[in-house]
């Protein structure tokens, strides 16, 4: 069986990821043949920092048709990026490095090279400078896709927030029926064509308790009849639930994804439950495309300390 080839972006050089790559690839033998679009100079460095010795196989990325490839050692589509120790301190300066490394992977995408796209974490601080909210509508923005849901994925329980890098006082003005209807629509789409199921979907309230001493009530306004519209739609749908009990495990057992109303609200509970055992899925695209479900990590650089589990669950959920 020939199986498509899984793009990894490796995102900020001066983060965890390459470790946990180089850990990742040590892990299990992987079917799908792996490319790496990123620095040799950074991955020679790191390596040498970590003591950690891998072959590196430079690929030409016009002419990738030609190679037969295995995961023996780093496919790597080489991206020049110019510094001069293993691990510096995030800058601007590696803006253009993870944009090119980016378009790249974009290029085989549209071109339908591969279908599978994984990227590195990325400082949304530095990179996005407050344009858009996080990767996620980067990406959507590229292919232009209007609609689009984050999904924090375990296959014991997944979640998805309404509204994803929002401030806290910007929420409840984009909490409204239409955002509810499509993020379930998507989250239903997903689980049909992956796992040939219908999810079961728990919406939480927005307000303590789902209740509120103002006069306007979010959960009694909005959530409720869209919940209401959707379950006579034909979605399997409860709440609105407290996320102060939706989370017990007699509750939580009964869904397969928990919509909540922000970040926050569901990736918090689900980052204690399962920790590194989550992978961040873009729904709504026309390929997948999947982020580990963490960050740079400045604190752990070159201490080769950090998890790789998240990008192992990544790697084998494209691994078909």
């Amino acid at each position: 069986m020939n199986f498509k080839p899984i793009i990894i972006v490796a995102g900020e050089p001066n983060s965890i990821f390459l470790e946990i790559f180089f850990k990742a690839l040590d892990y299990k033998k992987y079917k799908s043949p792996i490319i790496l679009i990123g620095s040799k100079k950074i991955i020679n460095l790191q390596m040498k920092k970590l003591k950690i010795h891998k072959k590196i196989n430079l690929l030409d990325s016009s002419k990738l048709k030609k190679y037969t490839l295995n995961n023996n050692s780093i496919n790597l589509i080489n991206i020049e990026f110019n510094q001069k120790k293993a691990f510096e301190k995030i800058t601007n300066k590696s803006n253009k490095f993870i944009e090119d490394c980016l378009n790249v992977a974009f290029e085989l995408i549209k071109n339908r090279y591969s279908t599978k796209l994984i990227n590195g974490p990325i400082s949304k601080k530095t990179f996005l400078n407050k344009r858009l909210q996080g990767m996620t509508e980067y990406i959507c923005n590229e292919f232009k896709i209007k609609k689009s849901a984050m999904l924090i994925y375990n296959k014991k329980l997944s979640v998805c927030p309404l509204t994803t890098h929002l401030p806290i006082r910007l929420i409840p003005k984009n909490i409204n029926k239409k955002n509810i209807v499509e993020k379930v629509q998507l989250i239903n789409k997903f689980y049909k064509k992956n796992f040939n199921k219908k999810p079961k979907i728990g919406v939480t309230g927005l307000n303590p308790h789902c209740e509120s001493i103002e006069r306007y009530n979010e959960d009694e306004k909005i959530i409720r009849p869209t919940i209401n519209y959707l379950a006579k739609s034909g979605y399997k749908i409860l709440g609105p639930i407290s996320t102060d009990t939706m989370f017990l495990k007699d509750n939580r057992s009964k869904f397969d994804v928990i919509l909540g109303m922000y970040h926050d609200q569901v990736l918090t509970p689900l980052k204690t439950i399962f920790e590194y055992d989550a992978i961040n899925i873009t729904l709504g695209l026309p390929f997948i495309r999947i982020s580990p479900d963490h960050g740079p990590n400045e604190q752990m650089l070159g201490k080769n300390l950090s998890n790789p589990l998240s990008l192992i669950k990544a790697i084998s959920f494209l691994d078909k």
